[in-house]
């Protein structure tokens, strides 16, 4: 089976940059996983994806050296064992709240005796080798989303769970739970303490710290806590960000050269 060199890459605690795809293309997802990110994850909870773009986008980010990821609607043992089966070689799971839940996602990604994924991986075996079946469990990864108090509390019993490989934490959901507005780069304390700790108890317990952030400088912050798994934006944030930069620049030359002229 192909290596996850994504998984190497965090097993030697490296930190890693990960891109995420929320439009429907495969050419502008071929163009963006492109761009030297560790990995790249479809988003299909909240981007504008579903189950017949998956197929087309990882064939495009398959293209790069990006490893192909994927965050699932929900912690459906179908999506899950679906998106696997098309080839991604890691699910980030919303809203895993308890023991219970991560449980459920590990069932639906394993292959027996450690889950219950059915087998059928009418797109994987081609990506990865014939031999993916019996070696998906240890390439694949599964890691589970906490942007709730609730998660932060049972934090604990989540990282004991066995066959998952870490965390991601989504600070908007995570600052809207602890009463706050939703941001990538919280100023509040008390979910500056709380992103800090959930860093701090998943390396401790040798897993995977992933968050989302609003870009180099927040992740820079990310990184100094812990966090070796950082996202920036995504495609369609960067996108907007890029043009409307240089439509401001523009027309601020242009403000200048007009003013110069009279």
């Amino acid at each position: 089976m192909k290596p996850n060199n994504l998984k190497k890459m965090l097993a030697e605690g490296k930190r890693t940059v990960n891109g995420w795809v929320s439009i429907p293309s495969s050419f502008a997802a071929e163009i963006y996983a492109a761009q030297g990110f560790e990995s790249v994850a479809l988003d299909m909870q909240h981007g504008a994806l579903d189950i017949n773009d998956v197929v087309p986008l990882l064939q495009a980010i398959c293209l790069s050296d990006a490893t192909p990821m994927a965050r699932v609607p929900w912690n459906n043992p179908a999506d899950i064992m679906r998106v696997l089966d098309a080839g991604a070689y890691g699910i980030i799971c919303p809203m895993i709240n308890t023991k219970k839940e991560a449980e459920a996602l590990v069932q639906a990604g394993r292959y027996a005796p450690m889950g219950a994924r059915s087998i059928g991986p009418f797109r994987a075996a081609h990506y990865a080798g014939a031999d993916y079946p019996q070696h998906a469990n240890n390439e694949i990864l599964l890691i589970a989303m906490i942007e709730t108090t609730e998660a932060v509390k049972n934090l604990d019993e989540i990282l004991a769970v066995k066959g998952l490989d870490g965390v991601y934490v989504g600070p908007g959901d995570l600052s809207i739970s602890m009463g706050h507005p939703p941001t990538l780069d919280p100023s509040d304390k008390g979910v500056l303490a709380a992103i800090a700790e959930i860093a701090k108890k998943t390396r401790a317990a040798g897993k995977i710290a992933g968050v989302h952030t609003d870009g180099p400088a927040t992740a820079a912050k990310r990184y100094a806590e812990g966090y070796q798994f950082c996202t920036l934006l995504n495609d369609i944030r960067v996108m907007a960000n890029a043009v409307n930069a240089m439509v401001k620049e523009t027309k601020g030359m242009a403000a200048s050269e007009k003013s110069k002229m009279y």
